[in-house]
């Protein structure tokens, strides 16, 4: 049995409106909303009773998907929205961009923060970390040449 493809990362989120207007702005699609609170859903998470806003966020492409969820019920229990880039976990997602330069212009406006500096790679990329909203950690890369 093989592999067929990765389907979606999952991201907590506290602001689920300004998170979905952040990746929007970065390029993404709302594919859909939806509030989920059958039985089935706390048997595959483990917390039980739960109350969950989803958020389904498409890349143009229509190959790459971020799930945006804000637990209404249980509350969120952790927070590592500050964690350093070498924080042990899944950490940050990656974006290629067509311009670095007008993308982080565009997301400064809704509250972006630059994490170091807009960093070339060899003649292939110019990268960067960015802080979006919450604290989560989005890395963009723009391929050159």
């Amino acid at each position: 049995m093989a592999l067929k493809r990765m389907d979606n990362v999952g991201i907590v989120v506290d602001d689920l409106e300004a998170t979905i207007a952040f990746f929007c702005e970065l390029g993404l699609d709302l594919e859909g909303r939806a509030t989920i609170e059958e039985e089935w859903a706390g048997r595959v998470t483990g917390l039980g009773d739960q109350r969950v806003e989803i958020a389904m966020m498409c890349t143009p492409d229509g190959h790459g998907r971020l799930e945006l969820s804000r637990f209404l019920a249980p509350p969120a229990i952790a927070d590592h929205r500050n964690a350093p880039v070498n924080a042990l976990g899944y950490l940050r997602v990656m974006f290629t961009v067509d311009d670095i330069d007008e993308t982080l212009e565009r997301l400064r406006k809704r509250g972006a923060q630059l994490v170091g500096e807009v960093v070339q790679y060899k003649n292939a990329y110019r990268l960067c970390y960015i802080r979006g909203p919450e604290g989560i950690l989005i890395g963009l890369a723009q391929e050159l040449g």
